[in-house]
């Protein structure tokens, strides 16, 4: 058999040959195909890494953000809270105030005026110095007596430590019929209001501004109109202290100007009588 009929005799490459090298490169080519999907997976998890560092910081900056924000608001509410506590204790210090001031009103009323014919009642806030007629008129009169100016000076001086204070001055009346020149005891108990507010503003000092007056005749009695003693109580001149919110916003109005404007005396509109 001759060597060139046998597979199995040596074959040598002949110089010049391609079959080593082909091999070479496609594994060069390989290797480097390889180191590109390698490079290509490094470069996408670094990007996606980037990215999630990137979310991860405007993440931080929102929480750093919204930190600022709840700090700001929470020291916000806290100037608010102390501001109102502040506000509250300026009130319950004011309210005291008031009640300390009310209570030596009180006191001073029940000290200077207080007698048979001058009873001192306090009722939901209010303070009313009551004067049985005798004391302030004769009988059927409106003229005020010596007794009556004497009395009405006390209130007065009183009221003169008091300016913030208001003043209704309230007249009463029996049931009895009246048979003089007024027509009825609303009449009557108006004219008598008129009397003492005329003596407190022109005689005893008292800024006009600050007082009111009211007649009732026989329709607020405060006792039996069947017996004398009855009548006698019902008789009588109310001088309520009030303050500013109780007296009602048209106790005090002002011009245009800022000047207060003197008071009108407060009159009923008709009798029912």
């Amino acid at each position: 058999m001759s060597d060139s009929n046998n597979p199995f005799s040596d074959t040598k490459a002949k110089p010049g040959g391609t079959s080593g090298s082909t091999f070479t490169g496609w594994i060069v080519a390989g290797i480097i195909f390889i180191l590109l999907i390698v490079v290509s997976c490094l470069w996408v998890s670094a990007r996606n890494r980037s990215s999630e560092m990137d979310e991860l910081n405007s993440k931080l900056v929102d929480a750093r953000k919204q930190a600022e924000t709840l700090a700001y608001e929470n020291q916000s509410v806290k100037n608010q809270t102390e501001a109102l506590q502040k506000q509250i204790a300026a009130l319950e210090q004011e309210k005291e105030m008031v009640a300390r001031k009310a209570r030596d009103l009180e006191s001073e009323m029940r000290a200077d005026l207080e007698s048979k014919d001058v009873t001192i009642s306090k009722l939901q806030g209010k303070l009313t110095v009551n004067i049985l007629d005798r004391v302030m008129f004769d009988s059927g009169e409106a003229i005020l007596k010596p007794d009556g100016e004497s009395v009405l000076l006390k209130v007065a001086s009183i009221l003169a430590l008091h300016p913030e204070l208001k003043i209704h001055v309230i007249g009463h009346t029996d049931n009895l019929p009246i048979h003089n020149r007024y027509t009825s005891n609303w009449e009557l108990s108006t004219t008598r209001a008129l009397a003492a507010v005329h003596f407190l503003t022109e005689k005893a000092g008292v800024n006009p501004i600050r007082v009111g007056a009211v007649g009732y005749g026989e329709f607020r009695p405060i006792s039996d109109n069947s017996t004398a003693e009855g009548r006698s109580r019902n008789r009588r001149i109310a001088i309520t202290i009030l303050s500013d919110e109780l007296a009602g916003a048209d106790a005090q109005s002002p011009t245009k100007s800022g000047t207060p404007v003197e008071a009108q005396p407060v009159m009923p509109e008709s009798s029912t009588r």
